[in-house]
Formats: structure tokens, C-alpha cells, sequence
């Protein structure tokens, strides 16, 4: 079954662009606020690296979630699309001074801090506003996650986060400073997860680490448990909201939180990637040797998933219902990797037809680039097509 769209007015705009449709976003936030809304100490953040679409940013505001950053920029994109400092939280492995003195200027609230170096900087440069610097220390829990090597982020090989076996001793720096306060703990495995196992896995270590700091009287107010959850990439028409319920409820089944913890959340993928379709038309339907090629007028520029990452994305012909032949879908960029999919069956496709590559409102627009010297991709909202 194809998606819903409204084709005729598609048609319409030059291609390739993104469409949002706003319905499918606000049903996600409305479902996400009613299954964390169950659990009193749960707070949710949205990942802004995910997508960055003013209008979408905006509507995620308005749903009362909180903003995760990644950047000086992205700090700037979540103030102007109307979060407030109090719920901005502000990780990333290489902080610049004027990230930091962005966070400081606008009482963000905390930085996520991966490294000693990271913690000195911001110690130093909170002294000289005469501030106090709120953080967490992003633990690295050494735990796997069911899903590809390139976002998987949990490993003790990965760049990110502080070692386990250093956590109490950074916790002690931070205490002897006098310009920044100790108020949690942050973590994040990876990213696409669809095994709550993964999920289980985190809490399990993240008790075990609570259990060694309460033995040294480390209090611990906030954890914060990154985001992962993933997405039905081969159905967004059968599943288009994630399995929030699962989700939440397997942290509040098995994290122990203390009395007065917060657990906070940090969704990216799970918030917008099914309301999103990259929207592209057929330029030239090749006969092979032994395949036939639909050339599209979108390239690994607008959407790099499948290029980076061998990532699957449905697609649907918006303009055919004639019988299904098998193509290879691909773009116009100079490179062997600009492929969206192989042998996938689609309705038979000539020169025009207006082509939907699904599930693309995450990690889409976002990282489009102007390789080939390339124009950047539109996005555009259902109410303003």
C-alpha cells in the first residue's frame, strides 16, 4: 500500500525536495507525550542533529519536548525556534570555547561532557563570566547494540564518552572545581535499535554503576539515557509511529531510579524520520544487460543513507499503478556508490513519474550536501504545499 500524498500538488514544485507531513509528526509527539507522560520523572529532549527544518523545530517546541545539541549552531537553532535554555542539554565530543560561552550565555541546562580537557575548559571559562556550569559525564558503558558499526556508539573502541573505570575519579575532579556542578550521568549506545534487549542491557550496567558510586556517597540527580530507538524502515505505512510504549516502559521496568532521579530521553529518528520523503522524478528509465535503471533527479547529496550507511528506504512510484517491473533506483551524482536500491520492484516507471523515497525525515535533509555543485534540497510542510 502506498503512502498518503497529495500528488497533483507535488507535481507542482521542482524536484528533488523534501515533504513533511505534519500529521504523521504530531500524532509521533502526541504518542510520545502520553507514554512518557505516564512516568513522573521521565523528560524527553529531541536530538536536533536528526533534522533541523525551522518549521519542524518548531511544532517539536510547541509539543513541550526538550532540545539535544550537538553544536554551537544547533544551540542557536533550538533558541530560535523557541525551546527554552532550562530544557537544552548540549553534548559532542569537541566542544569549541564559543559553543561553550554560547551554552553559558544562555544558562543552558547542562553541558554533557566527554573528556577531563572538555570539563577544564569549561571550568575556566565559566570562572572568567563568573558562572556555574552544570554537567553530566558522558560514561562509555561498553555495551553493543543490534545495529550498524558506523552508529553504534556504546563500545569501548568508540571516541565517545569517558571510560568506566575513570568515572569516579572524574566525578571527584569535578567536585574540586569551583566553577562547575556535578548533577548526573549520560549515556547513549547507538542508534536504529529495535531489540529492547539493547535497552535492558544499558539499565543493567547503568544499576551496576549507581550501586559503585553509592558505595563511595555519590549522589547521582539526573540520568540520561541518549535516545536509539529505531524505526520500521520496510513499513512506514503499517508502522508509522515507533513502539514507544515498549520503549519507556522497559526503562521504567528495569533502570532503578533513586527518589527525586530524573531519567531523561534524547530522541532523534524515532520523533521524525516517518514523517519524511524525499521527493524525486524519473529522468531516464537504461536498459542494462541484465537490469534496467530508474535514474531519479535526487543523489546521495540529498539523501547519503544508503550511500554511508547500505541503509534501506521504501520507495513508491507516486505517479504509476501499472504492473510492478525491478530496477536499480539511481542518481545522477559521479559516483558508484549514488544508489538509493537495488532490484526493487516498483510500478513500472517512465520519464516524469514522480518517485517517494520514505522514512526520510531523519538523517535526510539534514546532511545533504552540494557535492557536483549541487543545489540544497527544500524541505517543505504538508500546510504549505
Amino acid at each position: 500500500m502506498k503512502g498518503s500524498f497529495p500528488t497533483e500538488r507535488l507535481t507542482k514544485i521542482e524536484t528533488p525536495f523534501y515533504y513533511y507531513d505534519t500529521d504523521v509528526l504530531r500524532e509521533t509527539l502526541r504518542t510520545i507525550r502520553t507514554q512518557a507522560g505516564r512516568h513522573e520523572a521521565f523528560e524527553v529532549h529531541y536530538a536536533i542533529k536528526a533534522n533541523a527544518n525551522p518549521k519542524l523545530l518548531r511544532t517539536i517546541s510547541e509539543a513541550g519536548l526538550g532540545a539535544d545539541c550537538v553544536s554551537g549552531g544547533e544551540i542557536q537553532a533550538a533558541l530560535k525556534a523557541g525551546f527554552p535554555p532550562h530544557k537544552i542539554v548540549y553534548a559532542g565530543v569537541g566542544k569549541s570555547d564559543w559553543e561553550i560561552n554560547l551554552g553559558l550565555d544562555n544558562d543552558i541546562f547542562c553541558f554533557n561532557v566527554e573528556s577531563i580537557p572538555e570539563l577544564e575548559v569549561i571550568n575556566d571559562l565559566a570562572g572568567i563570566k563568573g558562572k556555574t556550569a552544570r554537567v553530566c559525564f558522558r560514561i562509555n558503558p561498553d555495551v553493543g547494540a543490534h545495529t550498524h558499526a558506523n552508529i553504534t556508539t556504546g563500545l569501548a573502541e568508540n571516541k565517545f564518552g569517558i571510560a568506566m573505570s575513570d568515572m569516579e575519579d572524574v566525578i571527584e575532579r569535578a567536585c574540586g572545581m569551583k566553577h562547575v556542578e556535578f548533577i548526573g550521568l549520560h549515556f547513549h549506545i547507538g542508534s536504529q535499535i529495535l531489540d529492547m534487549g539493547d535497552f535492558e542491557a544499558l539499565c543493567n550496567r547503568i544499576n551496576e554503576l549507581q550501586e559503585q558510586l553509592e558505595r563511595h556517597h555519590i549522589q547521582v540527580n539526573n540520568i540520561n539515557v541518549g535516545g536509539g530507538l529505531g524505526v520500521s524502515y520496510a513499513h512506514p505505512n503499517r508502522e508509522p509511529i515507533p513502539d514507544f510504549k515498549s520503549y519507556f516502559e522497559t526503562y521504567a521496568r528495569k533502570l532503578k531510579l533513586r527518589n527525586g532521579q530524573r531519567l531523561h530521553f534524547e530522541l532523534g529518528r524515532a520523533v521524525v524520520a516517518q514523517c519524511g520523503s524525499l521527493i524525486t522524478r524519473v529522468l531516464y528509465v537504461k536498459q542494462g544487460t541484465a537490469k534496467q535503471f530508474a535514474i531519479v533527479d535526487a543523489g546521495m547529496t540529498d539523501l547519503i543513507r544508503p550511500a554511508l550507511y547500505q541503509a534501506f528506504h521504501k520507495i513508491e512510484n507516486l505517479s504509476s499503478e501499472e504492473p510492478c517491473e525491478t530496477y536499480d533506483v539511481v542518481g545522477p551524482i559521479c559516483e558508484s556508490s549514488d544508489v538509493f536500491a537495488k532490484a526493487v520492484d516498483l510500478n513500472r516507471c517512465k520519464r516524469g513519474d514522480l518517485v517517494a523515497i520514505r522514512s526520510a525525515g531523519a538523517y535526510g535533509e539534514i546532511m545533504a550536501s552540494q557535492y557536483n555543485c549541487r543545489n540544497l534540497p527544500k524541505g517543505y510542510v504538508k500546510e504549505e504545499i
